[in-house]
């Protein structure tokens, strides 16, 4: 199964996964100079602030329409094609960030030992993504619209996501020493009132999806608009029930 991702969409619609990760760049502390990895860069737009810091960035993302988008937006920025579940590269840096990117990369083992292996001695690892029970409506709700659809057999989940103490494991297997490790809820408003599910589904499902014929789609979506508006939908607009892991670590 493929992610295909749409970027304009994603820029436009999906504005707030780079909005939730810039916080996280004052975890990073980037300085003059460091040589830093945005390993999942999406567009670009975070992997800009940090080279805004005065950083050398290197954005690496598996999407090929995300990455164009980035080069066209930052082509003073280096963008690479690439795999985080197997990126390798030459020369280590000093630190690597990622937001809202590891739980699309289900070899968590590869893409651990990835990190640490491009990490200097003593580099940092800052990133935040989806954590044990992320988007649990959504999780439990796909089951039931393919049951329904009668496509059962055809659903895969594409997605990673551990608790902190099997990512601060697989960390520390990795030569990494963990300093934070934070599990939290974040509800997450969506824009585009009645059509925020369908959009979102259309966005971060869409890899999902995209393996049923049009008539089989839409029936999965208004299936699980019925079943879980009682529960994400609130004066006028859908509530993502995200959680998110956050973990600081520093490579031994």
């Amino acid at each position: 199964m493929s992610q295909l991702w749409n970027a304009r969409h994603y820029d436009t619609d999906m504005a707030f996964v780079s909005q939730f990760g810039e916080s996280l760049i004052d975890l990073l502390h980037p300085a003059q100079g460091e040589r830093i990895i945005d390993w999942g860069c999406g567009t670009g737009d975070l992997a800009a602030a940090i080279a805004d810091k005065g950083a050398v960035v290197t954005g690496i993302d598996a999407s090929p329409e995300m990455i164009e988008t980035a080069h066209n937006k930052y082509p003073h920025i280096q963008f690479v094609h690439a795999d985080g579940q197997f990126y390798s590269a030459v020369e280590p840096v000093d630190a690597i960030f990622s937001n809202a990117a590891l739980h699309w990369m289900t070899n968590a083992e590869s893409t651990a030992a990835s990190i640490a292996a491009l990490l200097r001695t003593n580099g940092r690892f800052v990133a935040e993504f989806g954590g044990d029970g992320n988007i649990a409506s959504i999780v439990k709700s796909l089951p039931n619209a393919f049951q329904a659809a009668g496509v059962l057999d055809q659903l895969q989940l594409p997605w990673y996501f551990p608790s902190i103490g099997q990512y601060a494991s697989l960390l520390e297997r990795n030569q990494m020493r963990v300093d934070l490790a934070l599990c939290f809820d974040r509800p997450t408003p969506l824009l585009a009132g009645e059509d925020g599910l369908a959009q979102w589904l259309s966005t971060f499902a869409n890899g999902i999806l995209s393996v049923l014929p049009e008539e089989k789609r839409q029936h999965i979506i208004s299936f699980m608009e019925a079943e879980l508006k009682p529960s994400l939908y609130e004066n006028g607009q859908w509530v993502m029930d995200y959680r998110r892991i956050r973990v600081v670590a520093v490579k031994k």
